[in-house]
């Protein structure tokens, strides 16, 4: 099984890739200027971060549990602690 250990030091179109083959699609959110795409890759959630404006992926990171965005995420599903 690939983990985020492994995906996190890959370029971003190699972080598509991976995510496309062996993750799920959770549920998507909008985040200022972004779509916040999360998939579930393994046991970790990761974030896809989407700028509309430019057509292209920002960033692609492990879910920061901490992170004030978890209210939109928790709103509507239920994250396992």
């Amino acid at each position: 099984m690939i983990t985020w250990a492994e995906v996190r030091k890959y370029p971003i179109e190699s972080k598509v890739q991976v995510l496309y083959e062996h993750a799920t699609f959770v549920m998507a959110i909008r985040y200022y200027r972004h779509k916040v795409n999360l998939f579930l890759l393994g046991d970790e959630y990761v974030e896809v971060f989407v700028n509309h404006k430019k057509a292209l992926i920002d960033k692609i990171d492990l879910l920061d549990r901490n992170h004030s965005r978890m209210k939109f995420y928790s709103d509507q599903i239920k994250l396992p602690l």
